[in-house]
């Protein structure tokens, strides 16, 4: 390596949750003729197209069982491993349960990049586990032509806490937790276009753990939750709209981005996943701009939570989170599908 720093971005093709294959395709790859185990202890399978499986334990209580890993999104080592593992232990949040348990899954060029480096990626990877209040108990690794990370993870509910993303009902306000942008500005990173402290918003962002979703998985008035990745809000609120059987509308004035996006947009730093992500679902999305529709397919990575809570009980949610300190955008909400578009940005 000549003794010059080594960037992780440089030996992949995609970055973060912008690697993941777009809706459309993996429709066709989850679809079979062959019909599907039936398991009656199975609360939430693949089937329900939610961020984790749920089994019922059968004693009032629920595993969640999930996995997720990408290739770097982020040049340092131990950033990267904290990212991807803030990511996967994410949909155990997304669910309303609390992790226990994480195993490594690690796949790397052991012919380009050096064994220290994926000594890194595990050391930030421990550093989240343990900020989350868990070990990482083991994994396993492979020869990949690709550097790649991620974690499987197991998290507990109690079954009356859990959240699926296709429980909402008309009427519910639209929150979300972190702001849009960061596959914007990991494609200016990529094109050296980045600035400093642009970074260090970013990789802030993605690092910090949804815990919040344990907080809401105990709260009567949040009727659905979801984690907003790969697929964009519009991706991830569509899924929450047709599982639940209702339309969204966003008001894009209220949808939290980071402050510097139209400049990096003015630059052309429009990640490959947006449009993938557009092609699959911009049918069901009305009128837009090309600018709203580059933020709001923008593909995350340990992006925020997307919380639908009942009007009524709007007030008080927002009071108990400003109590605790955290910060909530409310950006739309949803209503009785009638004929319009499933999502109608104003």
């Amino acid at each position: 390596m000549n003794g010059s720093p080594i960037k992780l971005t440089h030996y992949s093709h995609g970055a973060g949750c912008g690697c993941k294959i777009s809706p459309a395709i993996l429709d066709q790859i989850l679809h079979s003729p062959l019909a599907p185990r039936f398991d009656s202890r199975l609360l939430v399978g693949n089937d329900k197209r939610d961020d984790a499986a749920v089994l019922d334990l059968g004693n009032g209580t629920a595993l969640i069982s999930t996995t997720d890993f990408f290739m770097p999104i982020v040049d340092d080592a131990y950033d990267f491993g904290r990212i991807a593992s803030a990511n996967a232990i994410s949909d155990v949040y997304a669910m309303g349960g609390k992790p226990v348990l994480a195993i490594a899954i690690l796949g790397w060029p052991i012919d380009k990049l050096p064994p220290q480096v994926a000594q890194k990626v595990l050391e930030g990877s421990r550093a989240i586990c343990a900020e989350a209040g868990i070990t990482l108990a083991g994994g396993h690794s492979i020869d990949c032509p690709e550097p790649v990370f991620g974690l499987a993870v197991n998290g507990l509910v109690n079954i009356q806490h859990l959240k699926q993303n296709s429980t909402a009902t008309a009427a519910c306000r639209l929150y979300l937790t972190k702001p849009l942008g960061v596959g914007i500005l990991s494609t200016a990173q990529k094109k050296g276009l980045l600035l400093p402290q642009d970074a260090a918003i970013a990789l802030q962002s993605m690092v910090t753990l949804n815990k919040l979703g344990e907080v809401f998985g105990q709260l009567d008035c949040v009727k659905a939750m979801t984690d907003v990745t790969g697929f964009g809000l519009l991706g991830h609120l569509s899924e929450l709209c047709e599982g639940s059987g209702l339309s969204a509308v966003i008001e894009f004035d209220k949808v939290p981005v980071m402050d510097s996006l139209p400049y990096y947009l003015d630059q052309g730093c429009f990640p490959g996943g947006t449009q993938r992500n557009w092609n699959s679902y911009g049918h069901k999305v009305g009128p837009l701009t090309e600018g709203q529709k580059y933020i709001l397919a923008d593909p995350q990575t340990s992006g925020g939570l997307l919380v639908a809570v009942a009007e009524e009980s709007c007030i008080n949610f927002e009071r108990k989170l400003s109590n605790q300190g955290h910060h909530f955008h409310s950006l739309g909400w949803l209503k009785p599908q009638d004929g319009e578009p499933l999502i109608t940005i104003v």
